[in-house]
């Protein structure tokens, strides 16, 4: 039962039965989103919650002390998985385990969301991609909220209608800096068994890339600098331990839209993860130059919206939005006030339940999350990158 905008009762809305498995960060984070539902307008869905799975017994703690719909606490996944009322999965676990937990979270005939990078490497993510394609009925996506920010939202919607005209150029990036503290202890990340090769592009390079990959902006060649900036850490057990990954990516792209050859072109794309980049919190940004629209957007400023729209021989001027509170799907809260992470990540679990619930051509707006078929394109990318950063050339994308 639930609200509509209308203030009548609504008794239609389906409800989708989710487990978690990794009851970590984002696992939390879900949580909060589906108990936040009643914060959006005039949907025919709602998650439900009914089972987590953590092999730590604190986080399966908070899941059964923060949820009061789960019915279902334990330490192994595969109790979720055998689970015949659970109808989808939300996996969020070190990238080593994606390969083996999503392929089997396919194969017991659940849906998936599952976090990025999709697999530790290259052959893991195939090995994912196989499995969805066996199982085509299962709906499978990637995690990446940063796109349902209204600024990102709207940049989305002038890349489908085409508003850039010849494009000049592109950046987007990633970028923090809690890792610029070399006091902060080791964890999963810095180590290549658990986190992978990719470093910091698996962990930060799918938000980077969801934008233009959507748009149909694919990078056909990269030159790659990687940096690793912190050696060590404290173990947690009174020493020190290696920091195995990268810490930055930048990636010098030429990218294509397009045949060239008939009337498609070819323009440079700069994408960057880094997660030390002093006195960024979590900044994820935007940089679009276009012939007839140009516009920059950074969650550093999420309320501003630069734009340039340009006809020849007109004034070039920036134009500078502030942006009221509009959201891919419509919420309670007024135009007035500020949209924020947690807002991006329940816009994103609407997106996903949206679709399961009613398929991609009737979902209730056309930006779906970020699919496997992408995220196939950033393990091509990320292992061009490490290629590109050892050869100290520019490698080119099959």
């Amino acid at each position: 039962m639930r609200y509509n905008a209308n203030w009548g009762i609504d008794m239609t809305q389906k409800e989708i039965h989710f487990g978690v498995i990794g009851c970590g960060l984002m696992g939390r984070e879900f949580a909060s989103a589906a108990a936040r539902w009643c914060h959006l307008l005039d949907l025919n869905f709602r998650p439900v919650i009914t089972a987590a799975c953590d092999v730590i017994e604190p986080a399966r703690e908070w899941f059964r002390t923060a949820v009061p719909s789960l019915r279902l606490v334990t330490d192994d996944f595969r109790r979720l998985l055998d689970d015949p009322h659970i109808d989808a999965i939300y996996c969020a676990v070190p990238h080593n385990q994606h390969a083996d937990l999503y392929v089997q979270i396919l194969e017991a005939g659940k849906h998936m969301l599952g976090e990025k990078p999709f697999g530790i490497d290259l052959t893991a993510n195939q090995a994912i991609l196989q499995a969805v394609r066996a199982h085509p009925d299962c709906l499978a996506r990637c995690s990446s909220e940063f796109p349902f920010t209204p600024g990102a939202y709207r940049i989305a919607q002038w890349m489908r209608a085409g508003r850039f005209g010849r494009i000049i150029e592109m950046e987007a990036g990633f970028w923090h800096s809690s890792d610029l503290d070399p006091n902060k202890p080791i964890n999963w990340k810095r180590r290549v068994a658990t986190n992978g090769e990719y470093g910091c592009m698996g962990d930060l390079g799918m938000h980077v890339a969801h934008l233009p990959l959507r748009a149909g902006w694919k990078p056909v060649n990269v030159r790659a600098l990687l940096s690793k900036i912190i050696a060590q850490r404290p173990d947690g057990k009174g020493g020190l331990a290696p920091c195995e990954t990268w810490d930055n990516a930048t990636l010098a792209c030429e990218a294509e839209v397009g045949d060239p050859s008939s009337g498609g072109q070819r323009f440079p794309m700069t994408l960057s993860c880094k997660r030390i980049a002093p006195g960024h919190g979590d900044t994820w940004f935007v940089r679009i130059w276009g012939t007839d629209l140009s516009v920059e957007f950074s969650t550093q400023n999420p309320k501003q919206l630069r734009t340039l729209p340009y006809q020849p021989g007109g004034i070039q001027e920036w134009h500078v939005l502030d942006l009221p509170y509009k959201s891919a799907y419509p919420a309670i809260t007024g135009n007035i006030f500020e949209f924020g992470f947690s807002d991006s990540i329940l816009q994103m679990w609407a997106a996903f339940c949206d679709e399961l619930a009613n398929g991609q051509d009737g979902m209730q707006q056309p930006f779906y999350c970020a699919t496997p078929e992408e995220t196939a394109f950033t393990h091509q990318l990320f292992t061009a990158a490490l290629r590109s950063h050892d050869e100290e050339s520019t490698v080119f994308l099959k």
